[in-house]
């Protein structure tokens, strides 16, 4: 996709517009689209210290500027205190996303094509500067701004201590004081490395950050710049290295190529010839990730802050890796997390060396079944069950067995059937904001969603045990298994049913249902195992429509409630307590669309209504973090992205759907 001068008329229009690449191994790369910094997780490497995990800033970015004859064009973007910019996206003329980003600078008949790759699982960003001279000499200057903090927090400029030292003509290597261990090598193969008077670059203003109440400030260390002379119509290739790794390839555009052809061939595999599908393909590929302490793959929940979280995994997996035909990823994933399972629990928050895992979650472990029958509907070969028997079926097993006794954060069966989940300030389903003793969205009792995959999960096991049978001390047969989800599934319909609204209640806690109206209830559609008669099922569709559709998702609460928050903005606080009560989310919108074309039939009429429900995320791939669905949006029209810019389940959940349900 390409963008044009339209978009950047004003800086802080241009500043609405991020990207980012990943390494997958957690590390990645990202700016705006005038290469303006505008929050603190920007930065042109951020390095993943222990993959995927202790991510560290160590350039923040790249300014450049060119001087023909006595004339001086330079192209940083940077906001400043006091209302003034750095305003270089007067020179940019085009910046393109394609497989990778590119920056296409003018002045004077001089053209610049600036793109950035990351050597693959390595912490090294290569920047690769293919330059068209025009009529006259110019010299062509590179400023790196350095730096050495964690991806989220500032850094003082008291703090920006280095051992700096040119080693050779074309290498400059920067040892943090802060941690001697980690050295910073930034290559050129041209020109000559300079010292600059003015070794510090401060107070560079954040505008995302004074937006969110985040730190508005970055400084960054400028010890030195790079300066290219250029003769007239010289074509000149410069390639830029910045690497923590003790071996690097030099050659940037063999690394710019080698990206590009790695994403085409991701796409080859995928075998889709619709482009939002290959748009969404690529997205996908970006969670992707090897974890160091398993090494197997993981997915990382979202950019730029969030890692690899249980719950998220799990309902991303099927978009990213089954849609994308990446099978041998999602053995490695879910292997990963079979290793973990713990009194039945699948890891929420996973682990790094030495710490243990949180379990704090009651969903995680209930996708990680939909996983696997979705795993063996993709797949189904011999071998695959083979795979399932011999390294997870026994975790399944536990998990059953857990659930259905009682495991830790008041998860158990109760007498109906039915899993009752949290107490307290447990929040232990995907609705878990808690402000210090204030549980914004209390769902203690038997949460809708998890019972509907409760149900899903035991008709799952009343199928591969009358293929495996029992394997583990914890296994029952394929009967009895089906006799605790008939009567989970004659409970559920007693004691969810709101007749009053037609719909699910969103939790039922002894003899009183929640009745606020939820997203969370269309799983109870959606799931490939249901517990809902082809009237209930299809008011339950109906109400979520008319109440929780939102353009590029799912509210989290029905506009009509009292307690709705259409806005996710502000402090901190105040975007806590919207998160979850009116806050649109893109990733439930996948099982809305599968839910609607399961209860109405797949026709041509039907399918180019759900495609009307997907068809603004196509817009939204060119908003935001171009390429890729944000978070959250918004409850209340314009419905403006918000949250992490990039997130898995967001982007997989559409995927599966768009794929599976309409293409399909």
């Amino acid at each position: 996709m390409e963008f044009g001068k339209g978009y950047w008329k004003t800086f802080s229009a241009g500043v609405e517009r991020e990207w980012v690449i990943t390494n997958g191994i957690g590390g990645y790369c990202g700016s705006t689209i005038i290469n303006a910094c505008a929050r603190m997780h920007h930065a042109y490497l951020v390095a993943s210290l222990h993959a995927p995990v202790e991510r560290y800033a160590v350039l923040n970015k790249i300014d450049e500027s060119i001087t023909i004859g006595d004339k001086t064009y330079s192209f940083a973007t940077n906001q400043r205190p006091g209302g003034w910019n750095e305003e270089g996206q007067k020179y940019l003329q085009r910046f393109v996303y394609d497989e990778l980003p590119h920056f296409v600078y003018q002045a004077e008949g001089t053209f610049i094509n600036k793109t950035l790759s990351f050597e693959w699982e390595k912490n090294t960003i290569a920047i690769g500067y293919d330059i068209m001279n025009g009529a006259k000499e110019a010299v062509y200057e590179i400023t790196p701004f350095f730096t050495y903090r964690d991806h989220s927090s500032r850094v003082e400029k008291s703090d920006l201590k280095f051992k700096t030292e040119l080693t050779g003509k074309k290498t400059l290597e920067l040892v943090p004081k802060k941690n001697k261990d980690v050295t910073i090598k930034f290559y050129a193969s041209n020109g000559k490395f300079v010292e600059n008077e003015e070794k510090y670059d401060h107070d560079m203003e954040l505008q995302t950050e004074i937006n969110t109440g985040g730190e508005p400030i970055n400084n960054s260390y400028t010890p030195y710049k790079v300066v290219v002379k250029l003769a007239p119509f010289e074509h000149k290739k410069i390639s830029v290295i910045c690497s923590i790794e003790k071996k690097f390839e030099k050659d940037a555009f063999v690394t710019i190529e080698k990206g590009m052809e790695r994403i085409k061939k991701i796409k080859e595999n995928a075998g889709y010839t619709d482009e939002f599908a290959n748009s969404l393909v690529q997205a996908a590929d970006q969670f992707v990730v090897r974890r160091e302490s398993t090494g197997n793959k993981t997915i990382m929940a979202g950019y730029p802050w969030f890692t690899d979280w249980g719950r998220d995994t799990m309902i991303a997996l099927q978009g990213l890796t089954l849609s994308t035909k990446r099978f041998n990823d999602t053995r490695e994933i879910l292997k990963s997390f079979a290793k973990y399972v713990d009194k039945g629990l699948v890891p929420n928050v996973f682990p790094d060396a030495g710490l243990k895992p949180f379990y704090n979650t009651a969903d995680a472990s209930m996708w990680y079944f939909y996983s696997v029958d979705k795993y063996l509907e993709y797949t189904g070969n011999e071998e695959d069950y083979e795979f399932i028997r011999e390294e997870i079926y026994a975790k399944l097993e536990e998990i059953i067995h857990f659930y259905s006794t009682k495991t830790d954060f008041s998860i158990y069966m109760e007498d109906d059937g039915l899993i009752h989940a949290g107490g307290g300030y447990d929040q232990v389903t995907w609705m878990d904001v808690r402000v210090g003793t204030w549980v914004v969205t209390p769902r203690h009792g038997k949460p809708v969603e998890i019972n509907a995959l409760w149900y899903n999960a035991l008709r799952v096991m009343e199928k591969l045990s009358k293929r495996f049978g029992t394997i583990s001390e914890y296994g029952k047969t394929s009967e009895e298994y089906a006799k605790m989800a008939e009567k989970a599934k004659e409970s559920f319909n007693k004691e969810f049913w709101n007749k009053e609204d037609k719909c699910l209640y969103d939790v039922v806690d002894g003899n009183v249902g929640d009745a606020k109206i939820r997203p969370n209830q269309i799983y109870a559609v959606s799931l490939p195992y249901t517990m809902l008669d082809e009237k209930k099922s299809k008011a339950v569709v109906e109400k979520v429509i008319s109440e929780l559709y939102a353009t590029y998702g799912l509210r989290t609460l029905s506009k009509d409630d009292a307690e709705y928050q259409p806005y996710y903005k502000g402090k901190l606080h105040d975007r806590d307590a919207a998160y979850h009560q009116g806050t649109t989310w893109a990733y439930p919108l996948g099982a809305l669309i599968t839910a609607y074309l399961k209860v109405f039939g797949k026709n041509d009429e039907t399918k180019a209504y759900a495609l009307h429900m997907i068809e603004p995320l196509k817009d939204h791939l060119r908003d935001g973090c171009v390429g890729s669905i944000a978070e959250i949006f918004d409850g209340n029209e314009p419905n403006i992205s918000r949250g992490a810019y990039a997130q898995a389940w967001s982007v997989g959940e559409i995927l599966r759907a768009y794929t599976e349900d309409i293409l399909g």
